[in-house]
């Protein structure tokens, strides 16, 4: 009977929080042409399906804006060598900037104590330099402390009640954008 109660608990438990976001699955793509592995990250979050594929620099002692990328003003391609890709099967909408469905190019750009999303349409190529007159929109971020520095660029995506949150860890840095979907 207990192990009954446990096993419609965890089911009902799965059911509701397994709804909006299932786990993330990461893949290993190559292992860098200078030395920073690549990796395609899914999540599945409200229906749809969301890659990101980047290659994952690591901080070897540097500090971010001063002996490495992101810097004041400058666009970032947030990644390593290639563009770093976002690949979504249902229209994501960051703030006021709605994606359709398709693949973009992700860069941040840190300005003023916060970062920008900046979204580009154009797709495929090497991350620098940076594509201007590309742009599909941007949309502000919010910077915060990541909660445990991260010595490799990390993205992620958190569930929450009206779609997910991405976050992008570097450092100590945590730059994050909700978004719905739909």
């Amino acid at each position: 009977m207990k192990r009954t109660v446990l096993a419609v608990a965890m089911a009902a438990t799965a059911l509701t929080f397994g709804a909006s976001l299932h786990a993330q699955k990461t893949t290993p793509v190559h292992p860098g042409k200078a030395g920073s592995p690549h990796i395609r990250t899914e999540w599945a979050v409200d229906g749809s399906n969301v890659s990101i594929e980047y290659g994952r620099p690591s901080l070897k002692g540097r500090v971010p804006g001063k002996d490495i990328d992101p810097y004041e003003g400058r666009e970032w391609r947030t990644g390593a060598d290639e563009a770093t890709t976002l690949k979504t099967d249902k229209v994501l909408k960051f703030g006021s900037l709605t994606v359709p469905a398709g693949t973009y190019t992700i860069y941040t750009i840190p300005t003023g104590g916060t970062w920008h999303l900046v979204i580009s349409k154009k797709t495929g190529q090497w991350g620098v330099p940076y594509p201007q007159g590309e742009d599909l929109g941007r949309a502000p971020m919010t910077l915060g402390k990541a909660p445990a520095a991260a010595e490799m660029l990390t993205y992620s995506v958190q569930d929450t009640q009206s779609g997910g949150t991405l976050h992008i860890d570097w450092g100590t840095t945590r730059a994050s954008i909700p978004f719905t979907v739909g």
